[in-house]
């Protein structure tokens, strides 16, 4: 059977170009899980490739289908936008092993639905100040920036990636982003060794 690691960290901890470089190692095997959210599409971003862009009309239909593995709604300063990963036939735990990126909320979620066995954390962190100047450059890169979400984001996961939370969720290893390519092999190591 097959792992699912579920790769966390705050936002602007560097998870979406770690998340692609594991997946570009042929030698890990992983597969991509692409989740759902409500919110609107950024500039850069295609559908498909990080999330599937949906209407409130499709999250319903996946509720009503039991097709919802885990689901989360956050109060924007825009409204309600949700994310979730949905159980439409891109994880197939007899195939092959995927890597995910997910919210510690998320992560206990899909340990709940497929098993702690078939589960893994990887928790990145970086230092706050670097994750604030880079979450600030990329949100000058925007075409209609949102200053006011970037703070609230920010200052949310100082709440939901608490050490106490952590510690709940029983994450106990963590992933010192100071290097790119060099947390980048260190997580490789831990996912080959885990088998």
């Amino acid at each position: 059977m097959g792992k699912i690691y579920c790769l966390m960290g705050k936002s602007a901890s560097g998870k979406d170009t770690i998340y692609n470089r594991l997946l570009a190692m042929e030698e890990l095997q992983l597969r991509r899980v692409v989740p759902y959210t409500t919110r609107p599409i950024r500039s850069g971003e295609t559908e498909g490739e990080s999330y599937f862009f949906c209407s409130e009309e499709r999250v319903a239909e996946f509720e009503r289908e039991g097709k919802i593995i885990e689901l989360r709604a956050y109060d924007t300063m825009y409204g309600v936008w949700k994310y979730f990963t949905a159980d439409d036939g891109q994880i197939v735990l007899a195939e092959s092993d995927y890597l995910m990126i997910g919210t510690l909320e998320a992560y206990e979620q899909i340990r709940a639905y497929f098993g702690a066995e078939h589960v893994c954390p990887i928790y990145v962190e970086v230092d706050d100040g670097v994750r604030l100047q880079r979450a600030l450059e990329r949100e000058r890169s925007q075409e209609q920036p949102k200053y006011a979400e970037m703070c609230r984001r920010f200052l949310a996961d100082e709440q939901d990636f608490s050490e106490e939370n952590l510690k709940k969720a029983e994450i106990t290893k963590h992933f010192l982003n100071k290097d790119l390519d060099q947390v980048t092999q260190e997580i490789a190591s831990y996912i080959d060794n885990k088998y």
